[in-house]
């Protein structure tokens, strides 16, 4: 006999990688996500994508564009539309701590991680500001800087017979 608690797994977290790459990223938000069915059966699957996504305000609620999540292939006539508006659901205090926010010149808002807690899907969203091609530039000496290190490191303590 199996056991369903052990045989179920967890759903994927889908990240945007581009995010951190080309903006900086100040304060960040959880969210929920108001979402059709097969929505969410298709995110448990782990078919989505935010590489193109963005967050935006209007009539004092934030809604998410552009976010694509694909058709469920058991759905029927009730199945979603990939790319429609879906509305993030903040608290009324962090909703006008964003709109101050955005109102600013250069913010946006923008998701980074969309994963499943308690068994509601959450978006991770941040307060970004683009970057520079310069700005980029010294991110990535950083990063390979680093993994320079942690090599080096990592092949001194070999340990000999």
């Amino acid at each position: 006999m199996s056991n369903k608690k052990n045989s179920t797994k967890k759903p994927p977290a889908i990240k945007n990688k581009k995010a951190r790459h080309e903006f900086k990223i100040g304060e960040t938000f959880e969210a929920g996500l108001v979402l059709k069915g097969t929505e969410v059966k298709s995110l448990r699957d782990g078919k989505a994508s935010l590489n193109e996504a963005f967050a935006y305000m209007k009539d004092g609620e934030l809604y998410l564009k552009n976010m694509y999540i694909k058709r469920y292939e058991q759905g029927s006539w009730a199945n979603h539309d990939e790319r429609r508006e879906r509305k993030l659901l903040l608290k009324r205090r962090e909703l006008n701590e964003i709109d101050k926010l955005v109102s600013q010149k250069g913010k946006t808002v923008v998701p980074l991680k969309l994963y499943f807690k308690n068994g509601y899907a959450k978006l991770l969203i941040g307060m970004a500001e683009g970057k520079k091609k310069y700005d980029k530039r010294e991110d990535i000496k950083e990063k390979d800087l680093k993994r320079e290190i942690d090599r080096k490191i990592k092949g001194s303590h070999k340990i000999k017979l």
